[in-house]
């Protein structure tokens, strides 16, 4: 062992990472592209960040279109691990807020009411550059990839650049 360098360093962008400035935001803006090319595999994936961060302690949402979708993921928290529960709930109104530390939204987030987003929309919210951590998951479907696409560029524009991890590549 050298000197006094963690064996496991921290999460880029968590608040253990250190100052903050515009290469640590750039930290924590993140897409993920599965080598799957089902919702069903987007929405695992996003259920495995969702359980990453909340062990973290961050207070977790996930950014959907549609009531099916929000049911598909409120399904898979609830059986994601036999011998854990992740407590959250479906919110489809803004005026009466998610109040469980992991929400299944079906409007825009707050920047303020949320650690980490995970954006399963076809629509970037306008805060985007607001949320502390930020991970977009797409799966390896053309019109969903086109859709990450543009979701790219809106972070560029925005002075974001997101690092990518593609699993097609794996």
């Amino acid at each position: 062992m050298q000197g006094n360098t963690p064996t496991n360093p921290p999460e880029p962008g968590s608040p253990a990472a250190g100052p903050s400035g515009q290469d640590a935001k750039n930290q924590r803006y993140w897409f993920h592209i599965l080598a799957q090319n089902t919702p069903a595999a987007r929405n695992l994936h996003a259920t495995k960040l969702v359980d990453k961060a909340w062990q973290q302690g961050d207070r977790v949402c996930v950014l959907c279109d549609n009531q099916q979708q929000a049911q598909e993921l409120d399904d898979l928290l609830w059986n994601f691990t036999p011998d854990a529960f992740i407590p959250h709930s479906i919110a489809t109104d803004p005026s009466t807020p998610c109040s469980d530390p992991v929400g299944i939204l079906l409007y825009p987030p707050a920047a303020a009411d949320w650690d980490t987003v995970i954006i399963l929309s076809s629509t970037l919210p306008e805060q985007a550059d607001q949320y502390r951590r930020l991970a977009l998951v797409a799966q390896n479907d053309p019109a969903v990839l086109n859709q990450a696409r543009g979701h790219y560029k809106q972070l560029r524009k925005l002075g974001i650049e997101a690092r990518v991890h593609d699993m097609r590549k794996r």
